[in-house]
């Protein structure tokens, strides 16, 4: 399979690495390539329930002809060899709750503003709901989406937790587990163009992108979601 056009390549050399693993390890049911811009920058979100997530998202992206850059929590990046990987494929940090927090959102725009795809999973962390439903999401990619005007297209995925389990710190690689990938059209936030980037306009584009996920993941799981989103700061449904 040919590399996406705009790997490099350090990025190149992960995917020969990872990607024979991947394919032993899962059974692919993946559908909506059709929704990924073939030119210009766009971001791509998708709901988190394991720590495997990030290499299924990435996995389906890269064998779809996109090399995305994954926003990644910045302890990543001081890990020995893979914090150089990481950074040598221009994977993006996020620095929470520091002074230095503003700096991935600046390299996102500019990811972006090269034509990019910035790889996002808006909750921030895995998900707390007890059925793996997508909690209620940070406003980041909000802010990112309405600044840039980027498209914004929902990536629903359901089986990396079979794989490895959300609290799991040793995966269970064969039998080989399904994993279903589903991407959808991107979410129209035109309306929201041109508002104060205020905490009312930036929640309704952050509920509105995790609501197009969400739909998805029911029509994959072929159940209903809750009628409110877990709220992970009450420990609760919101």
């Amino acid at each position: 399979m040919p590399a996406p056009q705009r790997s490099n390549p350090a990025y190149r050399a992960i995917a020969r690495l990872v990607r024979p693993v991947m394919m032993l390890v899962t059974k692919r049911d993946w559908h909506g390539a059709e929704h990924l811009p073939r030119e210009g920058g766009f971001i791509a979100v998708a709901n988190h329930m394991t720590n495997v997530d990030p290499l299924t998202f990435a996995h389906f992206l890269y064998d779809n002809g996109v090399a995305p850059k994954v926003l990644a929590k910045a302890s990543l990046f001081t890990v020995p060899v893979l914090g150089r990987l990481l950074r040598a494929s221009g994977q993006i940090p996020v620095y929470r709750n520091s002074v230095r927090a503003g700096e991935s959102l600046v390299a996102a725009e500019a990811a972006l503003a090269d034509g990019e795809c910035v790889a996002v999973f808006p909750e921030g962390t895995l998900t707390g709901d007890p059925d793996l439903w997508p909690m209620l999401a940070k406003t980041g990619v909000a802010r990112l989406a309405l600044l840039t005007r980027a498209p914004v297209v929902p990536i629903a995925q359901w089986g990396p937790q079979d794989l490895l389990g959300p609290t799991a710190t040793v995966p269970r690689l064969l039998p080989p587990k399904r994993v279903t990938v589903v991407a959808g059209p991107p979410v129209d936030l035109s309306d929201l163009h041109g508002r104060p980037l205020d905490a009312a306009t930036l929640r309704a584009a952050t509920d509105r992108i995790m609501g197009a996920v969400t739909r998805q993941l029911e029509a994959i799981r072929g159940e209903t979601a809750p009628a409110t989103p877990w709220d992970p700061r009450r420990g609760s449904r919101a």
